[in-house]
């Protein structure tokens, strides 16, 4: 397809107003400042006459089909755009073939766009292969999966990789503001309250496109646009909340204590809240690791794994898909057997510790492989313990002015039980009794 900067194509077909708001210039683009500088690998790129391959990586929303447009649009070169959920190799090379015959023919360039290039399976992929060896194309790929596991190693290694971040809320205010007043898409035909400002930002979740999206829908149903215009244009009701105020602090509090409680129905609840309210899916994925080690524990040592990986998980495939992997994180967290034996023993260490209660290293737990350190007794005297039966052996470990402390006391709570009938044997062992 051509460029939808055609200006006789625009106005053929009326376009949407995410479409009609692109930015035409690097200078235009909201966010993504960290590619945008002067200086910037993608401005070098632009601003010169020769071919480039891109792989851009970020979550929804976040401008990769803009920048491949400006891109197209700066550097004066024709736009074609593939979906990889709809082409295939035939498609592929009819479209290097078409920009041979271009360059070939008028000397333009193309700039070969492929949306969703990570569901090219090795084939597809391997057709475009010539296309950016020969410089044949600007090849242009966007992808919201981390490439390195969904691109073949050839592709990836003759393109440049960059990573979009999901706009911020001031980002996609500013988008908004821009559409409502540009000639381009509102063009001051309509006002928008405040509130209702503040709920369309809250609805984006940092994807400019949907907030425009949604924009355009509330402008359909009036001119004045409330929050209430909002509201019945998009059918989500306006979430009280405050990401910077107390509905912040006082939903993820009962998001926490509804955890320990073992209420997975209300923890969810306040889950959905968060997520419908706009809350940084990456803040909850972070409240959800502490808490697999403050309130289960050893009780459950899997649950901390599951929360990990929900984190590794929301990093890598953002919303909305991710909240189903908040969802199991939460549901595994709060019917784990509970146990807050972790969070006690080490803010007793270090309790203690701020106390004053150190003391010296016993000599044969310090380090010998200095030259020296015979001649100071390190290491003198130490047991291995994999030389004695069970890999126990009774030595000293801790310092005198603690060697009698209890930091560690296990609940008998889930998969903690046998944990605590084991140390239990073991410090017995160790300290002689």
């Amino acid at each position: 397809m051509d460029s939808l900067f055609d200006s006789a194509a625009e106005e053929a077909t009326p376009q949407p107003l995410a479409v009609r708001m692109r930015p035409r210039t690097l200078d235009e683009v909201i966010g993504q400042r960290h590619l945008l500088g002067q200086g910037t690998p993608l401005r070098r790129l632009v601003e010169s006459e020769a071919p480039m391959s891109l792989f851009l990586w970020g979550p929804p929303g976040t401008g990769k089909t803009t920048l491949a447009y400006v891109v197209s649009n700066v550097t004066k070169r024709r736009f074609v755009e593939i979906s990889a959920v709809s082409a295939g190799v035939k498609d592929v090379r009819a479209a290097i073939d078409d920009a041979r015959r271009e360059l070939g023919m008028t000397g333009r360039q193309t700039v070969l766009f492929v949306d969703e290039v990570h569901r090219f399976n090795k084939a597809q992929q391997d057709a475009l292969l010539p296309a950016v060896e020969n410089r044949w194309v600007t090849f242009i790929g966007a992808t919201t999966e981390n490439p390195f596991f969904s691109v073949i190693s050839p592709l990836l290694s003759r393109s440049l990789l960059l990573t979009l971040e999901s706009l911020s809320d001031d980002d996609v205010r500013a988008v908004l503001e821009r559409a409502v007043s540009d000639p381009r898409g509102l063009g001051g035909r309509a006002t928008l309250a405040p509130e209702a400002l503040d709920h369309l930002v809250r609805l984006a979740g940092g994807d400019a496109r949907r907030s425009l999206t949604y924009l355009e829908a509330a402008a359909l149903l009036a001119d004045d646009i409330t929050a209430e215009v909002v509201e019945k244009a998009v059918d989500k009701a306006a979430v009280r909340y405050d990401r910077q105020g107390d509905q912040h602090y006082d939903v993820i509090s009962a998001f926490i204590k509804s955890m320990r409680g073992s209420d997975a129905d209300a923890a969810l609840h306040y889950l959905a809240r968060m997520i419908e309210a706009g809350e940084d899916p990456r803040f909850i994925a972070r409240r959800i690791v502490i808490f697999a080690s403050e309130d289960v524990g050893m009780a459950d040592p899997t649950c901390l794994q599951t929360a990990v990986a929900t984190a590794q998980a929301v990093q890598l495939i953002g919303l909305p898909e991710g909240q189903i992997n908040l969802a199991q994180a939460v549901i595994h967290c709060a019917l784990a057997p509970k146990s807050n034996a972790v969070v006690k023993a080490i803010g007793a260490a270090i309790g203690d510790v701020r106390r004053g209660l150190i003391g010296q290293v016993p000599s044969h737990l310090r380090d010998a492989h200095y030259p020296g350190a015979a001649k100071l007794g390190h290491g003198e005297g130490y047991k291995y313990p994999h030389d004695y039966d069970h890999g126990l052996v009774r030595q000293d470990y801790a310092p005198e002015q603690v060697r009698d402390r209890r930091y560690y006391e296990p609940t008998r709570h889930g998969a903690e039980a046998p944990v605590a009938e084991r140390w239990s044997k073991i410090r017995d062992f160790l300290r002689g009794s």
